[in-house]
């Protein structure tokens, strides 16, 4: 008897601490821990390139933790407001709301603690206006974009795009206290970025917006019309990668490294411009995540390696 009792209480315990790690990888998966991770790169090269020499760790640490947990409330947040939408979605159908192993009672408290505690941080060991910006990119990708932008308009990404291009912006006013022309030169490359970024995964799961009734542009416009503006931005985005040396903020090294990543970004879209294959959008798309990744790498070692590049 004393054997069985022995016997189901370790099953309990066991089931609870099953119970436990899944639930909290539902927390962290709220979080869109991958999408957080570019965004704290893209942040901590602003941090570096605001000064001449390296960030205060203190600062570069809180400044970052506040900014991730802040993004990771956005994220949860979006994930309540689309919950019935990614019900429909093949891409989404598992997250954990519409799987059901959190509430969104659960999801929306955890997404209040988080965003306050990153907040928090910033006004306590940053500075106020890097905790102001923070907010307003926060409501901004939550609310504004998630709760009207995506379902009003098939250029939602291109104007809610402001709010997922802030990283960079909020990096660098963490160090230097202020808004500059350098800042907002790196938030811009971002929001150049994003449209023929999200535009090749639109035209990828073109069918599961559709499904759900979200206008993205494939949807409404049709996968020629897309195909084309995925062309034009990416020009516009060229453009756009060229100004930090056209205006000194960076050197040779950055030159040579943008012109690389450009020139297989504008390969990539003209293969999606002249295909209708969905996997060869699928390419742009996960390119696209890399080219995000190396430009702000290479804008890093250009920075540090200015001196030497006479």
């Amino acid at each position: 008897m004393r054997q069985s009792e022995s016997l189901s209480t370790e099953s309990l315990s066991a089931t609870s601490i099953i119970q436990g790690a899944l639930q909290w990888r539902a927390y962290l998966e709220l979080c869109k821990p991958k999408v957080v991770l570019v965004m704290l790169l893209t942040a901590l090269v602003g941090m570096c390139l605001a000064t001449p020499g390296l960030p205060s760790v203190v600062v570069m640490i809180a400044g970052l933790l506040g900014i991730g947990m802040a993004a990771g409330a956005a994220a949860a947040v979006n994930h309540v407001l689309d919950r019935r939408f990614d019900e429909k979605m093949a891409r989404t159908r598992y997250r954990p709301l519409p799987k059901g192993t959190l509430s969104s009672a659960q999801a929306l408290t955890f997404a209040a603690v988080l965003g306050t505690a990153g907040i928090g941080l910033l006004v306590v060991l940053v500075n106020s206006l890097t905790a102001w910006l923070t907010l307003a990119s926060l409501i901004g990708y939550a609310v504004v974009y998630t709760v009207w932008l995506k379902h009003a308009t098939p250029q939602n990404i291109v104007i809610g795009g402001v709010a997922g291009a802030a990283p960079p912006l909020l990096g660098w006013t963490a160090v230097s206290g202020s808004l500059d022309a350098n800042g907002l030169l790196l938030m811009l490359i971002i929001f150049a970025w994003t449209p023929p970024h999200f535009w090749a995964l639109c035209l990828a799961r073109k069918e599961e917006y559709c499904k759900a009734g979200v206008p993205m542009l494939p949807v409404t416009h049709g996968e020629r019309f897309t195909r084309l503006q995925i062309v034009l931005y990416s020009l516009l985005m060229v453009a756009t990668t060229a100004l930090p040396f056209l205006t000194g903020m960076s050197g040779l090294v950055y030159l040579v490294g943008i012109v690389v990543l450009n020139l297989r970004f504008l390969y990539e879209a003209a293969r999606v411009y002249r295909s209708r294959d969905k996997t060869i959008a699928m390419q742009l798309f996960r390119y696209s995540i890399t080219y995000i990744m190396l430009l702000f790498a290479v804008l890093l070692a250009d920075h540090y390696l200015l001196p030497w590049q006479g």
